[in-house]
């Protein structure tokens, strides 16, 4: 089995560079597709026991998001800066601060396993469950997050391999958990042989199992990356990269943190509208989530390029690689945003005989259809500001996008004008519209990047606003 690290080479054919960015893009899109296959099978597995277990897991699933949103922030951070001390050829650094975010994830997924150990029960209060589901849920919760810990590691391995320019090691991992999961989810919720039923508590187990798997595959991974392999002496906690880490994944984490609050609130609106309405709208998301995996990869592939190249000092290239990455990822994500609008009324026929419900599914795809390309724009150049050190910027305007636009205008066009779902996905289209026009103005005005304002810090890209402002008017 070969190694998969790529030191990002500088092309100046533009042929070649597509190459790289697929070579980096497509292993995440199918990583992407996979962790969405691990979701809808513990579904369909869970829900042969009852609704209450479906429900218990979903409110599980909603506190786990905020776990997620830590860990992977601190995955975001590291994968930037080794990415950038790649790209500066300084790959001790690249170590030892892939070294010290493990140290990070393995703290912060001992803490939520603590949390989750002691007020497992009242946080799923807070939920406003009934009884019969609350049972269910601290059982789940309790066995999938008292070893946080390795979904935390899984979180940041994958990032630090990506760092380098591995993608296809993540991907592989995805793979084996999935299909590990899988054959788990049924052997321990149903029984089998001598191993007896063991209902939600099976699945919930099934997931840890995988995830250890998957823990110990990503580690064997960055054994074996020359770049990479783990060293006994920087074990030894570093407070410089531990703060290099939080204050770059922290903004990340807030960003994660505002969009899941902010969905919390105009999910109980879409409930408003009837339950046949919410289903549409669950179903509808369901099936766009398949273009998040499109733009999740190219942005993965953008943070991983802008971070080499920033860190080599190369910005012009930096930008052209997120011009690229951008350009293929709406390409492709207007294809597909054709197939959404044009099959919608189809996709929903599999989901439900209700005329009522496949309408309102055909009107959400056909809206999400039409938002397509901007929703490529909003996440593919949210990378390429991430491997630009810059998290700030798209913290603040998803606060701004969120607060300010999705959530007013989904009650104020699904509810107050009557409009209902269709209201509400415009709402939702305007949103990513308008954060996807904000990052362009800004991407082209050359305040994408985070400038060193110290110059003495080695450990930060040595970006200034005058390479910077050299780069603006090249596109």
């Amino acid at each position: 089995m070969k190694n998969n690290d790529v030191t990002i080479p500088n092309p100046e054919n533009t042929k070649d560079k597509i190459k790289i960015i697929l070579v980096l893009a497509m292993p995440a899109v199918i990583e992407n597709f996979f962790q969405t296959i691990l979701g809808f099978v513990d579904t369909y597995f869970v829900s042969k026991i009852g609704l209450a277990e479906v429900s218990a897991v979903g409110v599980t699933n909603a506190l786990l998001a905020i776990y997620f949103a830590l860990f992977m922030a601190i995955g975001v951070a590291v994968n930037v800066r080794i990415a950038n001390f790649i790209g500066a050829k300084q790959p001790e650094k690249a170590r030892h601060i892939a070294q010290q975010s493990v140290i990070l994830a393995i703290f912060f997924g001992i803490l939520t396993g603590i949390i989750t150990m002691f007020f497992a029960e009242p946080l799923l209060k807070l939920m406003g469950i009934e009884d019969n589901v609350l049972e269910a849920g601290v059982i789940y919760f309790k066995i999938v997050a008292i070893p946080s810990v390795f979904m935390s590691l899984m979180f940041v391995l994958s990032a630090v391999l990506r760092g380098v320019g591995n993608t296809r090691a993540p991907m592989k991992a995805s793979i084996l958990i999935n299909i590990v999961n899988g054959v788990l989810d049924y052997i321990l919720i149903f029984g089998f042989w001598i191993i007896p039923e063991m209902g939600i508590a099976g699945a919930a187990i099934a997931t840890v199992v995988s995830r250890i798997i998957g823990s110990i595959a990503l580690f064997y991974y960055i054994k074996r990356s020359p770049v990479l392999a783990f060293r006994k002496d920087y074990w030894k906690p570093d407070k410089q990269h531990i703060r290099e880490l939080v204050t770059l994944g922290g903004p990340a984490a807030a960003e994660r943190l505002v969009m899941r609050l902010g969905q919390i609130v105009y999910f109980g609106f879409v409930v408003v509208l009837g339950t046949n309405v919410f289903a549409a709208h669950q179903i509808a998301g369901n099936v766009e989530v398949f273009s998040y995996m499109i733009g999740y990869g190219f942005a993965t592939a953008a943070t991983i390029l802008v971070g080499q190249q920033i860190g080599a000092g190369n910005i012009c290239e930096a930008k052209k690689y997120a011009v690229l990455c951008t350009g293929i990822g709406i390409s492709l994500m207007t294809i597909l945003g054709v197939l959404l609008f044009t099959l919608g009324d189809l996709v929903g026929s599999i989901f439900t005989n209700d005329p009522e419900v496949i309408e309102n599914i055909g009107t959400s795809l056909k809206v999400s259809g039409v938002f397509q390309p901007f929703l490529a724009l909003q996440l593919i150049l949210t990378g390429a500001f991430q491997g630009a050190n810059n998290t700030k910027f798209p913290m603040y305007l998803t606060a701004v996008g969120m607060w300010g636009i999705r959530t007013l205008l989904v009650y104020v066009l699904g509810l107050q004008l009557g409009w209902g779902l269709l209201g509400v996905w415009i709402a939702i289209g305007i949103d990513i519209a308008f954060r996807a026009v904000v990052l362009t103005i800004q991407f082209t005005r050359g305040k994408w990047i985070s400038v060193n304002k110290n110059p003495e810090d080695e450990s930060h890209p040595q970006t200034s606003k005058e390479t910077i402002s050299g780069c603006v008017n090249n596109y």
